[in-house]
């Protein structure tokens, strides 16, 4: 049980840390900051992480478990493993908003139908640099399952920092998981 968590909760925080792409930003009605130039003062933050190597500690409210998992992420992995981004989810959802708040994070809501596994409906806030770190802290309730068991609300949290350039037999989408052992996400 505690391993699926873990991958569930290590693929959320990587979608949600590149769920916000070029081509949906905000409305300019939903942005609390002012538009201003790439790369000036003024400019708010990408959710796109640095490429580079990640370090995630991940916990569940209610559990007493954190797992810290490190994952190894460039410029297209970023873009391929946003599930927000991806079509197939979108097909999934009925809503998919992300907001620039007054304070500098970003809100974020989805509501999606994941068939017999019932509605999924996440609720969250990210907040940092995503160049050297990041929290994200969602709340995801699912109703409607055919196993009652899904049928349940948790929060997760998301602690992460950048460590650096990915190591060297390291390929973008590697993350290593407990035991020390690596995954590739992106493939």
């Amino acid at each position: 049980m505690h391993s699926r968590l873990i991958v569930a909760a290590a693929v959320s925080g990587i979608a949600l840390s590149a769920c916000q792409r070029q081509e949906e930003a905000p409305a300019a009605e939903d942005s609390a900051a002012p538009a201003a130039e790439a790369g000036s003062p003024a400019a708010p933050p990408t959710l796109q992480r640095k490429p580079g190597l990640w370090r995630m500690a991940m916990s569940m409210e209610g559990v007493d478990f954190v797992q810290t998992t490190r994952v190894c992420i460039d410029e297209a992995t970023e873009r391929e493993m946003s599930v927000w981004g991806a079509q197939t989810t979108r097909d999934m959802c009925s809503e998919h908003r992300v907001t620039r708040q007054p304070d500098g994070g970003w809100a974020f809501r989805s509501v999606c139908s994941m068939g017999s596994g019932g509605v999924t409906t996440t609720e969250g806030v990210a907040t940092g640099d995503f160049q050297s770190r990041y929290q994200v802290r969602a709340t995801t309730t699912t109703s409607g399952a055919a196993t009652p068991q899904m049928n349940r609300s948790g929060t997760m949290t998301i602690q992460a920092s950048w460590e650096g350039p990915c190591p060297e037999g390291w390929r973008p989408g590697d993350m290593e998981v407990p035991g020390g052992g690596r995954i590739n996400l992106a493939r």
